[in-house]
C-alpha cells in the first residue's frame, strides 16, 4: 500500500512532464506547417540551394 504513496505522485509528476513538453513544442511552433514540410522534402527544386 505504501508503494502506491511513492508512484501516485511519480505518475503526476510525469503527466505533467509529459503536458510540459507538449505545451513548449506548441509554443515553438512545431506543429504550424506540418503539411508543408512533409511536400517540401518531396520537391527536387527546393534541394538545389542557393545560386
Amino acid at each position: 500500500m505504501t508503494i502506491l504513496l511513492l508512484l501516485a505522485p511519480m505518475s503526476v509528476g510525469l503527466a505533467a512532464l509529459g503536458l510540459g513538453a507538449f505545451w513548449w513544442t506548441l509554443r515553438a511552433g512545431q506543429y504550424a506547417d506540418p503539411k508543408g514540410d512533409a511536400a517540401r522534402i518531396l520537391l527536387d527544386h527546393l534541394d538545389e540551394g542557393p545560386g
